[in-house]
Parts: structure tokens; C-alpha cells; sequence
């Protein structure tokens, strides 16, 4: 018979987590004002809020952490780095940062100025939040078909090419200092882009004298669904694949605590002389010396060995498998997902779950919280909340997907967590329509609302 397919890891420590009762979890999530962000992980039983800096490091990186170098300047680990992110992303000129957010804030406290425009494929939430809050505007130039969550479409992350141009066409180009690719595309349900539409975008910057970033947080992932998906890639090393992702950009940020699999940590990395000066003063200002930015010795140590694993296709296929297994559950229930699957993330349809309630009720947090009180499930919102208010009317921005994002860490859950998992979003389905209203806002900021909001339950 043919051999089942098995984890390229064994198990060598375990953490305890805890169980509660349902009347608990509804005090909780009361007391958190319907916010999941506000919860004590202690009081989550599987927490799917974000795979951000919580993976599991593996024993190669934890000896890292043990060698990591604390010197102020001239740490050997950042030069361990250095030379990792050289030989694999084709980058001589970097700066470590404490986060993925830490390097947007380098990037554009030195590259944007009020009324730029940033054209990209669906920005995620900080990126977006850090655009805005210098007065410019962040320009959503994703294919069409990101918008339907039913359709079987590969590259659901692409930018429309045509989309881009006439951003370009419409607007001085001076008024348009970079293009932001995101790989994978996390705010369209964790889609990849394709390498032809990143040399085809790649082409078009090049054409107008507009720098190319790419937002890699997830570039390993975006690699592998290219040797899976894209003709011609299926015999290519994702090694390779990184390398030619990189080679079409200008610039890219990254929260390394993604594909990155360590706890903190970020990088820039930039082309341009003049760009990586400029940033060189603004990491020193607010993140710390250029060789070790926001970072720890030890994390540059234990980064530099996870971008290593992170490429290697025994641990993609292990990583990809078990999300997509909650996925496949998830259908099996007739749970309404995005689809196809995504790398990092299963994104429930939160509209076709709760179709008779109204958007303004925030219907995929009221999903969220749901779960929650059913299973001790902690999942996060990807819709009208973290979509936030538009800048300059005040009003709700409503976005075509409501989606309930359930991300899954690295080398932490079990088939049987994503089982779990898919049997508690069943039966908040299976109850659906008991459920007649949603949620209202009681108290928000005026910037990334979604983190800190309080909320109640709209009394019909």
C-alpha cells in the first residue's frame, strides 16, 4: 500500500493548554467587550487569532538563540543574518526591525508625504493604517476575482495589471513613490501571486520609475503555491522560485514573524543608495542601531535559521497540509470557506453564514465570538471592523468579503486541533439561524480600530 503521508518533525516538548466551560467563555468574552483581542490567552483553548510570532522554533534555532551575539554594533549575528538574507533573497542592503509594522514605519516615515498614493493588492491592515496616517492613500488594485469567494482561481492575489496602469495614467507620478505587492495577499484570504504577474507589475513600475516593495511576510508560502500551481514551476526549487520573487522588486518589509517562524522580529530591505541611507537615520531614531534595529541578537541568530527552514518543501508541504485539512473539514460540514485555500489561513464566509443580518453588525466578529463561546476558539475578523472608517467621510468602509479568519501557527496544532476546530464552527452553522442579530460599536480609536474596539450585542 502506499505509504500515508507523515510530519517531517517529532514532537520534543509540549505546553499544557486549558479547557473551560461554556458559561465561562461567555463572562469572558463579555468582559472583553466582544473584542477576541481583549481575551487572556490563558482563557483560549486553540488560539487562530494569528500565525504572527507564534510558531514553534525548532531545535536548530533554539541553539541559535543560545550562540546569539548581544553586541550593541557589529553583532556576529547580525552578519549571520546579513548573509542568509543575501544568499536567499538576493538583498545586500537591510535593516533588522522589532516587526513587519516597524519596517512600513521606516519605509514610509522616509518614502511617503500627504496626498501620495500607494497602489497595491488589497493592503492589510497596519499597512494601510501606517499609509493613512501621513495623510496619503492606499489604492486597491487586486484582479476582480479576489472578490468572490467561491470561485477556484490560483493566483486570487495578483494586482490587475490594467488596474495599475491607470492609477499610473490618472495621477502625477511623482504623487506615486512605490508600489506595494503583498505575498502572500492576506486580506483577500491568504492568496499567492503568481511570478508572472510579479514581473508583469515588476514591468510596469520599472516603466514609470516607480519603485516595486513587496510585502514578504509570507514569501515562503507564496513560493510554494507557485511550484504547485504555476506551469513550468513544478521542478523548480523554491529556493530558486524566492530568488526570482525577489529579483522583480525594488524594495520589500517583513514581519519575520511569519515565514520568518520566530517570535519578534522584522526586516527592510532596499535597492536604492539614497533610500537605505535615508532609512539607516530613521531605524536608528526609532528601532535602535543599524546591526540590530528592533531585534535581539539571539532572534537575528534564530531568524536567520528559520528563513532557512522555511524554505525547505518537506516543511511547506507539512505546514500547508494542515491548514488545508481544516479546510477540507470545514467543507465536509458545508461550512462555507473562501476558496482555493490559502497558505497560513482558512477564512470562513461570514455573509453566507449569517446572511439575514446586516453588515453594520459587523457579522464576521459576531462569527468570531460565537466560535469562541462554543469551543474556546480564538479567530480574528477580516472585514467591516478591521476595514475601519474612510479618513476623510468618517463612515464605514464595507468591504465585498466578510471573512472570519482562522490562521494557524507553525508546527503547533494537530489534525485533531483542526478537527476540533471545524466541529465547533459546525455547530454555530448548524445553529445559524437562531442567531437575529449582530454587533455595535460602543468605543473606538480613529486608527486600526479593530485591535482595541469595545463592543455589545445589538438588542432587537
Amino acid at each position: 500500500m502506499e505509504l500515508p503521508y507523515a510530519e517531517p518533525y517529532r514532537t520534543k516538548t509540549v505546553e499544557r493548554i486549558n479547557r473551560s466551560d461554556r458559561g465561562e467563555r461567555e463572562s469572558w468574552i463579555r468582559s472583553a467587550s466582544y473584542n477576541l483581542f481583549n481575551l487572556r490567552s490563558d482563557r483560549v483553548y486553540i488560539d487562530l487569532l494569528t500565525d504572527s510570532g507564534t510558531g514553534a522554533m525548532s531545535d536548530r534555532q533554539w541553539a541559535e538563540i543560545m550562540k546569539g551575539d548581544e553586541s550593541y554594533a557589529g553583532s556576529s549575528s547580525f552578519y549571520l543574518l546579513k548573509e542568509t538574507v543575501s544568499e536567499l533573497l538576493g538583498f545586500d542592503k537591510f535593516l533588522p526591525v522589532h516587526q513587519g509594522r516597524g519596517a512600513e514605519n521606516v519605509l514610509f516615515s522616509t518614502a511617503l508625504t500627504e496626498g501620495d498614493l500607494v497602489p497595491g493588492n488589497k493592503h492589510f491592515d497596519t499597512t494601510k493604517g501606517h499609509i493613512e496616517y501621513r495623510g496619503a492613500k492606499a489604492v486597491d488594485c487586486t484582479v476582480d476575482g479576489a472578490r468572490n469567494p467561491s470561485t477556484i482561481e490560483p493566483f486570487k492575489g495578483n494586482i490587475d495589471p490594467e488596474k495599475l496602469r491607470k492609477v499610473f495614467e490618472e495621477n502625477p507620478v511623482e504623487r506615486i513613490p512605490l508600489v506595494v505587492l503583498t505575498v502572500t495577499c492576506n486580506s483577500v484570504g491568504g492568496q499567492p501571486v503568481s511570478l508572472e504577474n510579479i514581473r508583469e507589475v515588476s514591468g510596469i513600475c520599472r516603466k514609470y520609475e516607480t519603485p516595486l516593495f513587496l510585502d514578504a511576510a509570507r514569501f515562503a508560502e507564496n513560493a510554494y503555491f507557485i511550484k504547485k500551481r504555476e506551469p513550468g514551476y513544478g521542478d523548480v526549487s523554491i529556493g530558486k522560485i524566492v530568488r526570482e520573487m525577489f529579483s522583480r522588486a525594488d524594495g520589500f518589509t517583513m514581519s519575520a514573524k511569519k515565514d520568518g517562524i520566530v517570535n519578534i522580529g522584522g526586516l527592510l530591505g532596499v535597492r536604492s543608495d539614497e533610500l537605505f541611507e535615508k532609512s539607516r537615520v530613521q531605524t536608528i531614531m526609532n528601532e535602535g542601531f543599524v546591526t540590530y534595529g528592533g531585534m535581539a541578537g539571539r532572534d537575528m541568530a534564530a531568524l536567520a535559521q528559520g528563513l532557512k527552514e522555511a524554505t525547505d518543501m518537506d516543511y511547506l508541504e507539512s505546514r500547508i497540509n494542515t491548514v488545508h485539512h481544516l479546510g477540507e473539514k470545514l467543507e465536509e460540514y458545508d461550512v462555507p470557506v473562501l476558496k482555493p485555500f490559502g497558505g497560513h489561513a482558512i477564512y470562513v464566509d461570514a455573509k453566507r453564514v449569517f446572511p439575514h443580518i446586516p453588515q453594520d453588525q459587523f457579522v464576521a466578529q459576531l462569527l468570531g465570538v460565537e466560535l469562541y463561546i462554543e469551543a474556546g476558539v480564538r479567530g480574528v475578523e477580516i472585514g467591516t471592523l478591521l476595514a475601519d472608517r474612510d479618513p476623510e467621510t468618517g463612515e464605514n468602509r464595507y468591504p465585498d468579503l466578510e471573512l472570519l479568519r482562522l490562521a494557524v501557527p507553525r508546527r503547533v496544532y494537530t489534525d485533531n486541533h483542526m478537527e476540533y476546530v471545524a466541529a465547533g464552527l459546525k455547530n454555530v452553522y448548524d445553529r445559524r439561524e437562531e442567531y437575529d442579530s449582530g454587533l455595535k460599536i460602543v468605543r473606538e480609536p480613529p486608527v486600526m480600530r479593530h485591535f482595541t474596539v469595545e463592543l455589545e450585542r445589538v438588542q432587537n
